[in-house]
């Protein structure tokens, strides 16, 4: 099976993610490059599930090219994707989770209208073809990237602070599950008893990864190849939260090995060169401490954010209320280097920011900002034929501990 690519054009931001007008017939959205005599299927398979989305038809632009080639992209100004949901008035959809003793919690998160709506947005292109010429493959992403955010939006891990980590010792030596814990238990219950959690972002963000993904194909589509496949991935070297994302996506750090540029991720791949304002639920981001002085304070390096749609971004300890708009999380990474740690206690440190200021941040760290033009992203299981993961001994030194 022919792998996936995805592309991203890059999009001018302007005062909170709004981008130039210019950049509203870029290439973008989802195309379908699949052989010609599976066009018309995939147009009803298409238009059934806007359809069935409440996605209205005249929101998005159709094309096709006689060698097969169909493309969707939503018809927008372009703006990004963080005012989707204000824009387009999308409630939000509800989950029910496990709880122990075989109960459930119902849980509000993104709608899948909403992920969908994000990828016809203009600024990244995800291009489909070959197993994945299928709305059955793109169906499947977007519920599994719902269950991602589903699995971020009520989260209250403890924040280590400089401190040692620590982890629940019956299911946990530090971050690899014990040999007598099945992997799922074990990631579990770091979302069922999450005060025996300390951890940093960095850590928190691989776990919800890790425990969304499997459970999404062993608990929602039981699918038993793909819980097989997810799961030999994690447990290829016995340590599932090593080596989640592609090493490559620290590549900015001064002790980067470079041997390790092209071993990829176990679950998820980077998507480079991203417009700034372009987010999709599911989506890992990474927002960058670049005061060198604050930085090497441990824990504020920078910032993992999952997004969770509806303009927010994650929370993994619940200091914010669960989520944290755009302009809020640059603006907490950037009052690091003014020494505002605890936003109580060092609130005369705080220096206001302007959109303006937000505006400027949000650029990538080499044009004076502080977000990546990188997303992390999961696999399209199934759908493609995955990287091969390097030997154990290798795959365990291109990552930090889990316990980080």
């Amino acid at each position: 099976m022919p792998n996936l690519i995805h592309a991203s054009t890059p999009l001018v931001l302007a005062l909170l993610c709004a981008v130039s007008s210019d950049a509203a017939g870029a290439a973008g959205g989802i195309v379908f490059a699949c052989a010609p005599q599976q066009s018309l299927q995939l147009r009803r398979a298409m238009t059934a599930y806007l359809r069935e989305l409440g996605v209205e038809r005249q929101l998005v632009t159709q094309t096709g090219t006689a060698d097969g080639t169909l493309g969707y992209t939503l018809n927008s100004a372009a703006d990004g994707t963080l005012e989707l949901q204000r824009q387009y008035r999308i409630p939000d959809e509800s989950l029910r989770l496990p709880l122990k003793n075989g109960k459930t919690r119902a849980v509000r998160t993104v709608a899948k209208k909403e992920i969908l709506l994000a990828l016809l947005q203009p600024g990244r292109l995800t291009r489909l073809h070959g197993a994945a010429c299928t709305v059955a493959a793109l169906r499947e992403q977007v519920g599994l990237r719902q269950n991602i955010v589903a699995w971020s939006e009520e989260l209250s891990w403890v924040w280590p602070d400089g401190e040692l980590a620590y982890w629940n010792r019956q299911m946990w030596d530090r971050g690899t599950p014990l040999a007598t814990v099945p992997l799922r238990r074990a990631l579990l219950d770091a979302f069922l008893h999450q005060d025996r959690y300390r951890i940093g972002c960095y850590t928190a963000a691989k776990l919800v990864y890790a425990h969304a993904v499997l459970d999404y194909y062993v608990r929602v589509r039981k699918d038993s190849p793909k819980t097989a496949l997810v799961r030999s991935r994690l447990l290829h070297d016995a340590e599932p939260l090593v080596g989640v994302e592609p090493p490559a996506m620290w590549d900015f750090e001064s002790d980067f090995d470079a041997a390790t540029r092209d071993v990829p991720g176990k679950l998820l791949r980077l998507n480079s060169g991203v417009a700034a304002g372009n987010f999709v639920p599911g989506d890992w981001v990474y927002l960058r401490n670049t005061d060198p002085l604050s930085a090497q304070k441990t824990g504020y390096e920078g910032s993992n954010a999952i997004y969770l749609g509806r303009g927010r971004f994650s929370d993994y300890y619940n200091d914010h209320r669960h989520s944290y708009t755009y302009a809020e999380k640059v603006d907490e990474v950037y009052q690091w280097r003014h020494g505002v740690f605890s936003r109580s206690r060092d609130a005369a440190k705080i220096v206001p920011l302007s959109e303006a200021d937000i505006a400027r941040l949000s650029q990538a760290p080499a044009e004076g900002g502080l977000l990546l033009d990188l997303r992390a992203i999961p696999y399209w299981f199934g759908y493609e034929d995955l990287p091969q993961l390097p030997p154990p001994r290798q795959l365990l030194t291109q990552s930090s501990a889990a316990s980080d």
